[in-house]
């Protein structure tokens, strides 16, 4: 094919906890086309959550098509293409006929419990958070391989024999992307292989102990490679197009931030909510509940490490309250329900519906509505949603200054919620610094797509793509400073209240 730089477009598939969508940027990292397709929520069973990754993989040829379509170009206008996705999120298949086991187990799912329990009780909770950088949780990928090899006839006896293949969302596409059964790519990157329980965070390689520990065989693992590089060629609707990116979506929407320098940080608001901050080439213990992960890998160069802050309820809690509730019939109802009122009428709501994350790693709190009284209504119960994610936001970077011993001047925020003006007004009230909207607020997908054109030479360097970062607007705060601690006090009351709800056994 000619140079990558006659091609005028890279496209991102970017594979969600909620939906896929393929993004088709410009060199100046803009969007030129996009499709869509959400995917089912399957939920069994109380704090379990499963999706269909047959579901996925089909959607991903019709968001292609669509954002093709959309851009008005074909496969031969694209450069490169890029994948980022929900990173915890476990799919076990059939290498030869790339069935799955059984539907993933999303990173939301608790199912995993007990025997994070059993590894703690059993002393190896220290080992692993220094080895891996990650609290044992149910969380992270590891313990949901073992549940599945415990809990589906015959798979424990495949996985031994070669049989069955693992992979997080991301080694999922890859491999269905570039021929499936007949050839597939068994690969994933660093910053996903880095939320497992299985990598050694330093070493950047599996690790012999913690897969014994766990009772995974390596074989079932994929390669790791670096974040940017090609990694192979894609076939259907993309065939010919060379597949250069691969980051989780939180690292892919630093990358899309061009947070690059150590000190850079950015929060997003999807379906969870996700701060990180870039602490260089060395990784950084915290001492405050945050996670230390790998933040991206370019080839021939040292990991770019963060810490991270992981929220597990944020734009899923407006849904609970559209879908569950029917308090709204859209997402963006929630904004005009929660303008109804001026306060929050001293309603406040804690979604731990798997536990909480950050700070607190918490897996025996439930969700928890605080402060009702006859005077409350709707519209408080929506505010109260919203800042529900503000305040864990404001958990989270009190956690992260305290970590690395400097305040944060400004938050860069992205994703889903961001749309919402209300919130982001809150936020900067919340945190009483301003929060800071980029002009392309599809970051997480922007970020796929910078990895993928670096890897090709469609951009030349780090420079170029952080001369493209653009402001589209500022939140400054507006709230008292008094009235933001005893707001902030209460809303610490409220999230007591969630602990040990749940028994442990």
């Amino acid at each position: 094919m000619g140079s990558t730089r006659d091609r005028k477009l890279v496209a991102a598939l970017d594979l969600g906890t909620t939906s896929s969508r393929c993004i088709v940027f410009d060199r100046a990292g803009l969007p030129r086309g996009i499709g869509r397709r959400d995917h089912r929520q399957i939920l069994p069973a109380p704090g379990r959550v499963e999706h269909d990754p047959l579901e996925i993989a089909a959607n991903m040829d019709g968001i292609v098509a669509d954002a093709l379509a959309d851009a008005g170009v074909g496969p031969s206008d694209i450069a490169a293409v890029g994948i980022t996705n929900q990173r915890e999120t476990a799919v076990v298949w059939d290498r030869s006929t790339g069935l799955p086991v059984c539907n993933a187990i999303v990173w939301q799912d608790t199912r995993t419990a007990d025997f994070c329990d059993e590894l703690v009780r059993d002393g190896h909770g220290e080992m692993i958070r220094q080895r891996t950088g990650l609290p044992v949780a149910t969380y992270f990928s590891g313990p949901k391989i073992r549940w599945i090899l415990d809990n589906v006839p015959g798979a424990r006896e495949r996985a031994e024999r070669g049989e069955l293949l693992f992979g997080t969302v991301d080694t999922w596409a890859i491999w269905n992307l570039t021929g499936g059964p007949s050839g597939g790519l068994h690969i994933t990157d660093v910053t996903n292989a880095s939320r497992t329980l299985l990598f050694d965070l330093r070493a950047l390689r599996w690790d012999d102990e913690l897969l014994g520990l766990m009772g995974i065989p390596a074989a079932i693992l994929p390669e790791v490679r670096p974040s940017s590089e090609v990694y192979g060629t894609a076939q259907g609707r993309l065939a010919g197009v060379p597949i250069g990116g691969d980051l989780g979506d939180q690292q892919a929407a630093l990358f899309g931030h061009a947070g690059f320098r150590p000190g850079d940080a950015k929060n997003t608001y999807g379906t969870g909510c996700f701060a990180l901050l870039n602490t260089g080439t060395s990784p950084v213990t915290s001492g405050h509940g945050l996670i230390t992960t790998v933040g991206y890998q370019l080839p021939g160069q040292p990991a770019v490490y963060c810490l991270e802050g992981s929220v597990a309820v944020a734009g899923a809690l407006v849904q609970w309250l559209r879908d569950n509730l029917g308090l709204i019939s859209n997402s963006a109802e929630v904004e005009t329900l929660a303008r109804s009122v001026p306060d929050n009428g001293g309603v406040y709501f804690v979604p731990a519906f798997s536990g909480l994350f950050a700070p607190h790693w918490r897996s025996d709190a439930r969700g928890l509505i605080a402060g009702l009284t006859a005077f409350a209504n709707k519209g408080h119960l929506a505010r109260a949603v919203l800042e529900a994610t503000a305040w864990q936001t404001r958990e989270v970077l009190d956690a992260m200054c305290a970590d690395s011993g400097s305040a944060i001047g400004e938050l860069r925020v992205d994703g889903g919620m961001v749309q919402n003006e209300l919130l982001m007004q809150i936020q900067a009230d919340v945190l009483g610094v301003p929060v800071v909207r980029p002009r392309v607020a599809e970051t997480t997908a922007l970020g796929a797509a910078y990895a993928a054109g670096l890897a090709v030479g469609f951009w030349e360097s780090m420079d170029e793509l952080r001369s493209q970062w653009a402001e589209d607007r500022r939140w400054t705060p507006e709230l008292d400073p008094v009235k933001r601690e005893e707001e902030y006090a209460r809303w610490k009351q409220a999230v007591e209240r969630t602990l040990g709800w749940v028994s442990k056994a």
